[in-house]
């Protein structure tokens, strides 16, 4: 019971040290924080103030929602009220029987609040309306129509704005939670599959990705995130996929790759992070997306291959079982890329790979190190 215990509190140590030091979250934010911004940058937030109620949560778009137009019918409820007393028109100040109002029925704070609600929302219940007595409530009348209408147009614009984000777009693009090593015609390879979920096509579409590691140079600097590139590819190159089906990208494990001085033994060893990024246009709305997806070493797997997942029917349809689009097979693969290329190097270990003569397929339990 013990033991058990202490299996559970190492597992769950190890799964929130990983989640601390993942610069890339599996559905693709950043994790990453700023300290000690200058007030005067901090200012900046203020003066791009449209981007910043795009990029607010919905949450606080809401509450900033109901605020302005709270307070907008108040403060216009407050100057009704003031023009109001100001002209003599309150109950309080016993009008004569022949007195004009400025604002017809606007007798108290309470009737000086609905006026201005009334007034921005052109609702207009009939019994309350400006008079031609008072100057100054025409001009109040006018000045609270624009102002209303700017409120409106400017809410508008956010809440549409935030419903056609291109990010909502890149929730329909997903990635394999795992990687895999193994061979691919002849050569070494990286391999990580990717799918649209929805029939239209992402334009344009490109892949490529970094991998980030903390180096230390030969003049003892220590470099954090230290970004290298990885080119990945599919059949038909690395530009412009055709994104009509599942793809199964892979990067080329070569002497300039540096996945070629690791092996199945120390792959898990190594502290990197592989960040994944898909840039495309979406075809419906003709917005640019990017997603990104990031791997750690427990989340590549050396020795396995994806399953198919691409038939065709009877009918002569192309049906695409995504069932599969996370199973993996293990198959023969060389222990490590010296081994593959049959050249010396740090590892002499045989060649003989995995034996699946049943070719048993399975399914591989990934930590969910990133739940939302």
């Amino acid at each position: 019971m013990t033991r058990s215990l202490r299996e559970v509190v190492k597992e769950y140590m190890s799964e929130r040290r990983v989640r601390k030091y993942r610069l890339v979250t599996k559905d693709g934010r950043c994790n990453i924080e700023f300290g000690n911004v200058m007030h005067r940058n901090r200012f900046a937030y203020v003066l791009d103030i449209w981007t910043t109620f795009v990029e607010t949560r919905w949450r606080f778009v809401i509450l900033h929602f109901v605020a302005s137009f709270t307070l907008s019918w108040f403060i216009f409820g407050l100057l009704w009220y003031w023009i109001a007393r100001d002209h003599g028109d309150l109950k309080w100040q016993n009008p004569p029987a022949n007195h004009t109002a400025c604002v017809y029925s606007v007798n108290s704070l309470t009737y000086a609040f609905l006026f201005s609600l009334e007034t921005q929302t052109t609702i207009g219940y009939g019994n309350v309306y400006v008079t031609d007595v008072c100057p100054g409530a025409v001009a109040l009348i006018i000045i609270q129509s624009l102002m209303g209408a700017i409120i409106n147009c400017f809410w508008v614009g956010v809440i549409m704005t935030k419903i056609a984000l291109p990010k909502k777009r890149a929730k329909t693009i997903t990635f394999s939670d795992s990687a895999v090593i193994c061979p691919k015609k002849g050569t070494l390879c990286l391999q990580i599959r990717v799918a649209n979920l929805r029939k239209t096509l992402m334009i344009g579409s490109q892949i490529y990705g970094k991998l980030l590691r903390t180096t230390i140079t030969p003049e003892g600097e220590t470099i954090i995130l230290d970004q290298v590139s990885i080119d990945f590819m599919v059949d038909a190159g690395k530009d412009n996929l055709f994104f009509v089906c599942p793809l199964t990208l892979y990067h080329v494990i070569d002497k300039t790759s540096p996945f070629f001085d690791m092996a199945v033994d120390t792959l898990h060893q190594q502290e990197f992070e592989l960040v994944v990024f898909l840039d495309g246009t979406a075809e419906s709305t003709s917005s640019t997306c990017q997603v990104r997806t990031s791997y750690i070493p427990q989340e590549i797997m050396w020795g396995y291959d994806f399953l198919p997942i691409i038939s065709r029917s009877k009918e002569g349809k192309y049906r695409v079982d995504f069932s599969n689009f996370a199973k993996v097979v293990p198959v023969p693969t060389a222990h490590c890329a010296y081994c593959y290329h049959n050249e010396a190097g740090h590892h002499h270990h045989s060649i003989n790979g995995i034996d699946n003569q049943g070719f048993e397929v399975i399914d591989i339990e990934t930590p969910n190190i990133t739940k939302m």
